[in-house]
């Protein structure tokens, strides 16, 4: 069960920063996250309704979900989105990836979560192997006020999804069912977007291109109501450092998507970059009594 949530979710994941290209340019971003939040929302309720789940929560629970659906379904995604509109989907991709390292000093911070020598180590290579993956993007990168504005919004939005990470692993500790509880925070997350967007004035405008239409499905199905239901059971049954893990493999599926749909040209950058991050997907998901055995054994 955890091969299939982990693959499950960096498939999907992987897949929504190709996705996330057809959102933008017509649609103003955040009528977009409306969209998809309520579309996500609508199709959770109804769902929990069919299964006869009760909705109830206590007032504080309700509270974490809220704050929840602040970090998870809200401000972070909407910093990512802003930040690719001055960034490439490569540059994001690095900045989010270290997400993995984020959620190790916040699983430390907020439950006292041991880290081994192997998760740092582990952690390190993969966003060793993100940059190398992309480091011709980074030689090129324009330290201009629009790029450093860019990567400032991809690594707070990274910084709040890595809290509402936290917040689902409390919510997790004390056995809140996850499918009602993703119910509520993505109701939530598609009110508070639309209240911010009413407060900026932003148009809720439609658009007739098939792309748009089809992306928004995709993202609302697929990268919202079954990547998340998977990701957040990941995170009750694993480490939350390796289940953050995931995070450095979206670009790498991202990746081959482009190589397949957009021509994308490989080089020994490429090559050294899925080495780094394979090697640490080993490290970070190999039981530390695996390698002690191995240390253990003569040459």
């Amino acid at each position: 069960m955890n091969v299939f949530l982990y693959i499950t979710t960096v498939l999907i994941w992987g897949s929504t920063w190709l996705a996330i290209e057809f959102q933008l340019g017509e649609v103003a971003v955040l009528a977009s996250l409306v969209y998809r939040w309520t579309i996500a929302a609508a199709l959770m309720w109804s769902f929990c309704f069919l299964r006869g789940l009760s909705m109830k929560f206590a007032a504080k629970d309700h509270a974490y979900i809220a704050l929840m659906a602040m970090c998870v379904f809200g401000f972070n995604y909407l910093l990512i989105y802003w930040a690719q509109q001055y960034l490439t989907s490569a540059m994001t991709s690095i900045a989010f990836s270290t997400m993995v390292l984020v959620n190790i000093i916040n699983a430390r911070i907020f439950f006292s979560q041991a880290v081994t020598p192997l998760i740092w180590l582990g952690g390190l290579f993969g966003v060793s192997g993100i940059v190398a993956l992309f480091w011709l993007d980074i030689r090129s990168f324009d330290l201009d006020s629009a790029s450093l504005k860019g990567l400032g919004l991809a690594l707070l939005g990274t910084l709040l999804a890595s809290f509402g990470n936290m917040i689902s692993i409390r919510n997790s500790r004390l056995n809140l069912p996850i499918m009602q509880v993703n119910a509520w925070g993505m109701l939530y997350g598609a009110l508070l977007m639309a209240l911010v967007a009413l407060i900026l004035d932003v148009p809720f405008t439609v658009t007739t291109s098939t792309s748009y239409w089809l992306s928004l499905i995709y993202l609302s199905v697929f990268g919202s109501v079954i990547a998340f239901a998977c990701y957040f059971a990941l995170l009750k049954r694993i480490d939350p450092s390796k289940a953050s893990y995931t995070s450095v493999l979206f670009p790498v599926v991202a990746v081959v998507l482009s190589t397949i749909f957009e021509d994308f040209v490989w080089t020994a950058y490429t090559v050294i970059g899925f080495l780094l991050v394979g090697l640490g997907n080993l490290v970070m998901l190999t039981p530390p009594k695996v390698f002690r055995n191995l240390l253990r054994k003569p040459l």
